[in-house]
């Protein structure tokens, strides 16, 4: 008998909310941890502090908004899960919420010791993509990191085809990531391997070690909802 493994699903829903509403957001990253593992059909789920990612310190970080990256077994799991406890209980304090769907694309690394989007056959694919990274930093090496990100973040923001750009991060200090969605695949291509200061930095990285584990990976953008200040960054319009 044939066995089909389905690819994975993978969500990202992002929540902003107001400055008195900051406590409550904070007890909701600790208490929605246990929640979150009962959820059925997850795979993986990490919930995310955001920020600029212009420096990757404490000084980027937006405690107004936050995330939940989640990697799922189907289609239907993260449909039932919208519907859920979790989400409504963030949407009652939230401002905004915005949800996207991706499908992976490629993958190479762990984080936290797994490979959560699994090991996707690298493809063509033609629409929006989505791209996250994700280290962690082996501390003693953390200071020339700091210094090195700014030159990149900046060429980032100013990519063509760039449609949105975070950082994110399960802690505030030593565990980096960032988040961006792309008009497609050959814009993101080159300002991986075609824009000297990102070019540099990955040289940098290979020669002195900065990182104890890294992922990265790519998605194909399925559909969004909803707006993140003000804007759906899939949405038609001036970006």
């Amino acid at each position: 008998m044939l066995l089909v493994t389905l690819p994975a699903v993978v969500t990202l829903h992002l929540w902003q909310v107001s400055t008195h509403a900051i406590p409550r957001a904070l007890v909701h990253m600790v208490a929605d941890r246990r929640p979150l593992r009962r959820t059925p059909g997850l795979r993986f789920a990490k919930l995310l502090g955001t920020g600029s990612g212009r420096t990757f310190t404490v000084r980027d970080a937006d405690p107004r908004q936050w995330g939940l990256l989640a990697v799922w077994d189907d289609p239907i799991a993260p449909m039932a899960f919208q519907d859920s406890g979790l989400p409504a209980r963030w949407r009652r304090f939230a401002d905004e919420e915005w949800v996207a769907h991706f499908e992976p694309l490629s993958a190479r690394g762990l984080w936290s010791g797994q490979e959560p989007f699994g090991k996707p056959r690298p493809r063509v694919f033609e629409g929006p993509v989505a791209a996250v990274t994700r280290a962690r930093l082996v501390l003693r090496r953390a200071a020339r990191f700091w210094t090195a990100v700014p030159p990149v973040s900046a060429d980032l923001h100013e990519a063509p085809g760039l449609r949105m750009a975070l950082g994110i991060g399960e802690a505030p200090l030593g565990l980096q990531g960032t988040f961006s969605i792309w008009d497609s695949s050959s814009s993101l291509n080159a300002f991986a391997y075609g824009r000297s200061p990102h070019t540099a930095v990955i040289e940098r990285t290979r020669q002195e070690g900065w990182y104890a584990e890294e992922l990265f990976a790519r998605f194909a953008v399925r559909s969004s909802s909803g707006t993140i200040a003000g804007v759906d960054p899939l949405g038609p319009g001036p970006r």
